[in-house]
């Protein structure tokens, strides 16, 4: 199509010149007048000054063929043909019969897919009002055509369409067929001898298409240059090869088949050995300070560290041989560690020397040289965005202050505080850090962004433990834009009846203590497992005071009483009624005096993502403050949040997927008699709804004489619960966003009689996979899991897949 469009111009070119030829060979060799007829737009006046031609002059076929260039070369013809008439008595005329190009009206491009329609009409440079110039359209295919190879459409084809509106102007339309993206059906590696091909084509982004309808094996010129100027020398940067470079690269394309075959030639070049180590300009960090960041010395591992280890697929790299990213990170390490001490604008200079070392082993010198310069002391931090929350509620979560050195690691818990608080747009803007002088100091701020945080929920309900009903409630965790919470929740149905109202105030009066106060009632009969019914009344009030100044770690002190009624049916029919002092049976009641120490430094709530959650409860109940029942409980939890990778984004901005690896274990004891309040103080297991959880397993199903086989209906018994338990679990979890959450599990856990039978080598295991998504009634969730320790009736193994749904709830 090119081809004939570049022929029709030289076409329209020559064919004038040839008739021009003839004519002023002829009689209008000296034409006694010129006379241009055809033309609309340009006055003969301007015509006959571009043609350079005047009347009763002599005039050649070169002359005439610069005329007509000349004439073409305004753009406003598509044809000009030359001609010589006589006029009567001797004289005669030069004519130039033209025929002008059509006016463009309008543009447009269609068929454009899967390539971005506005990029490919940022390629069209053609103007409206003007006259159409094929050579501007001929570009503007390329152009086109350009784009579509770039991004691996090798077979696309472009064709632009002309339509007249009258005899003067028209449109023109571009259609793109962009057929399908090329695949890549393989890639060819030559002169690799360290490294093999497979790791090679690992570490490229443009990889062959597969099996599997994922593995497209699209090509793409843009990512394949990345993978030859970044990634494959990246690759064995990392392994030594810091000279390797890709000599050729060579893309063979089957237009018809639309495959491409990738072709690579390598030289790996000499594999470096790491040599000596120094370090110039540092007086901040001792000598031994900086070695702990050096990554080429063997030091020990934290357990984190050790199982993202033994996640990673290959082998362990020799720390002798010099790994290109391990030095940039170290770098970035050191880089880091100046900026938490105020050094901000500290350079830190990684400087590589190679040479050849003993026995003739290829080896580099490694060095740091350092610009400590002066640190950086903070002059000013705002906060602008807050248009409801109180200024003081967001500075309550800074760790950076004015008049103290800048630390780069106390800035970033800043940001992750204030995007915990679930009160603005999430991600957060990063943190602004501007010089305020010339002498280096900063000023902060922090950007924020309002959401609506209050909920009012209303609806209706119906399950199976609950039956028909409705709920209403209203929640706030920012009342009066002071980051006070309150709550009011009432549900009502066929078998419940609930109502709880809650306080909580995280600064009383500015201050550091804390008070919750809260208040309920409840009336439920739980018709899974035959539990029955019971109606509970009452209240609780706790304060709350930071641990030896620390924010994270906070001392929390409670009161709480409540009375208890149970009805005739279900298990809890069957506990023996509370008693007056005159003997009747009467309510029963409970008085507790508790204290709580929780340490808590995760960040990317709801789903954290990095972080540790540390807590600790002990119950007092009954004895000197009263009650039915003497007994003590303790319970306590642990859990451990670490990000493994990102897809996309920052984990530390809260952007991005996070893949997160989570370990979480609980544990409880209770020493005394609970009496008539076992159904909620003692421990029982299985399944999410109540308990202790532990997925692959019906409620009530592990007890402390063992597993029950749950192939009928089965009802709780007093037998079901224990006076301990102990439960774990590991998980490796997407965080796709703040409300979405999906992971792979491992749960293990047992419920003992007494503390005393704590036995961590019985435990009931279960595996499986799950999600989670925040709705404004709270987090909702399913989880697939596969008991592994299931017995049938007769004791033998019976593994199984059960599903479990949960309602406020997070693993």
């Amino acid at each position: 199509m090119r081809r004939l469009l570049f022929l029709l111009i030289a076409l329209l070119a020559t064919a004038p010149a040839a008739s021009a030829q003839g004519a002023a060979a002829g009689q209008c060799t000296q034409p006694d007048s010129i006379e241009f007829r055809g033309n609309t737009r340009l006055g003969d006046a301007l015509l006959r000054n571009e043609t350079g031609l005047t009347p009763g002059s002599t005039v050649n076929y070169r002359d005439v063929q610069r005329a007509i260039k000349a004439l073409y070369g305004t753009l406003q013809f598509q044809d000009i043909q030359v001609g010589c008439e006589p006029l009567g008595g001797g004289k005669t005329m030069l004519v130039f019969q033209l025929k002008e190009r059509p006016m463009l009206v309008d543009v447009s491009v269609t068929g454009a897919d899967q390539v971005s329609p506005g990029t490919v009409q940022d390629q069209v440079d053609l103007l409206v009002g003007r006259p159409i110039d094929p050579a501007q359209v001929t570009h503007t295919i390329v152009k086109i055509d350009s784009v579509y190879a770039a991004q691996g459409f090798a077979v696309a084809e472009v064709r632009a369409e002309t339509t007249y509106v009258d005899s003067t102007s028209a449109r023109l339309v571009f259609h793109v067929d962009e057929g399908h993206r090329t695949a890549i059906s393989g890639v060819r590696i030559q002169g690799n001898k360290a490294l093999g091909a497979t790791a090679i084509v690992g570490a490229m982004k443009s990889k062959p298409e597969g099996f599997f309808f994922w593995q497209k094996g699209e090509l793409d010129n843009a990512k394949l240059a990345s993978d030859i100027t970044e990634d494959i020398p990246g690759l064995y940067a990392d392994h030594g090869f810091i000279d390797m470079q890709v000599l050729r690269d060579t893309t063979l394309l089957d237009r018809k088949a639309g495959k491409a075959m990738v072709s690579l030639d390598v030289k790996e070049g000499p594999q470096y050995h790491v040599g000596d180590f120094s370090v110039n300009g540092a007086r901040q960090f001792s000598s031994q300070q900086i070695s702990t960041m050096y990554p080429f010395t063997p030091h020990s591992k934290t357990l984190m560290q050790t199982l993202k280890g033994m996640l990673r697929l290959g082998v362990v790299q020799d720390q002798t041989i010099f790994n290109r990213s391990a030095w940039q990170d170290a770098t970035q390490k050191v880089q880091d560690a100046y900026a938490d001490n105020g050094y901000l604008y500290a350079q830190i200079n990684p400087v590589v020397e190679r040479e050849i070392g003993q026995d003739s082993v290829p080896t580099v010198n490694l060095r740091w040289d350092i610009q400590e310069g002066a640190p950086a002391i903070i002059n000013r931090v705002d906060i602008t965005g807050n248009d409801i929350t109180s200024e003081t509620c967001i500075r309550r979560q800074l760790t950076v202050v004015p008049g103290d050195v800048f630390s780069k690691t106390r800035l970033i818990q800043s940001y992750q505080n204030i995007s915990n608080l679930g009160f603005f747009d999430s991600p957060l803007p990063e943190p602004e850090v501007q010089p305020s002088d010339a002498e280096g100091d900063v000023n902060i701020t922090f950007k924020v962004k309002e959401k609506r945080t209050g909920n009012v929920n209303f609806g209706a309900s119906v399950g199976q433990g609950t039956g028909l009903g409705g709920f209403i409630g209203f929640d706030q965790p920012n009342l009066f834009g002071k980051c006070k919470k309150g709550s009011i929740q009432w549900q009502k149905g066929q078998y419940i009846n609930d109502f709880q109202l809650s306080y909580t105030d995280p600064a009383i009066n500015e201050s550091d203590y804390s008070g919750t106060v809260t208040a309920y009632h409840s009336q439920s009969r739980f018709t899974i497992q035959n539990i029955g019914q019971s109606t509970t009344t009452g209240g609780q009030i706790q304060f709350g005071l930071p641990v030896l100044g620390s924010r994270y770690t906070r001392l929390f002190v409670n009161y709480g009483a409540e009375a208890v009624k149970y009805g005739s049916d279900g298990l809890v029919g069957t506990i023996s009624a509370c008693t007056n002092a005159a003997g009747q049976s009467s309510t029963c009641f409970r008085s507790t005096v508790g204290a709580t120490i929780d340490h808590d430094t995760r960040v990317g709530m709801p789903f954290p993502t990095d972080g540790v959650y540390e807590t600790v409860n002990a119950q007092f109940n009954g004895g000197p403050l009263g009650g039915s029942a003497k007994y003590v409980r303790y319970t306590g939890e642990m859990h451990s949040y670490a990000t493994m990778a990102t897809l996309g984004g920052s984990p530390a901005q809260g952007s991005g997927m996070p893949v997160v690896l989570g370990l979480s274990t609980r544990w409880g004891a209770l020493f005394g008699d609970p009496g008539p309040f076992f159904v909620s103080q003692s421990f029982a297991m299985g399944g999410v709804q109540y308990g202790e959880p532990l997925r692959g397993y019906n409620e009530f199903s592990i007890t402390p004489q063992g597993y029950i086989d749950q192939t009928s209906q089965y009802t709780a018994q007093r037998q079901s619960f224990g006076n301990a338990f102990f439960s774990a679990t590991a998980e490796l979890g997407l965080r796709v966003s703040q409300q979405l959450y999906v992971d792979g599990f491992y749960d293990a856990g047992n419920v003992y009689a007494k503390p005393a039978d704590f036995n961590p080598t019985r435990l009931f295991r279960g595996v499986g996979v799950g999600g989670s998504v925040l709705t404004p009634l709270g987090p909702l969730g399913i989880d697939l899991a596969y008991g592994l320790d299931r017995v049938d009736a007769q004791g033998r193994k019976a593994p199984k897949w059960q599903v479990h749904f949960k309602f406020g709830q997070f693993y």
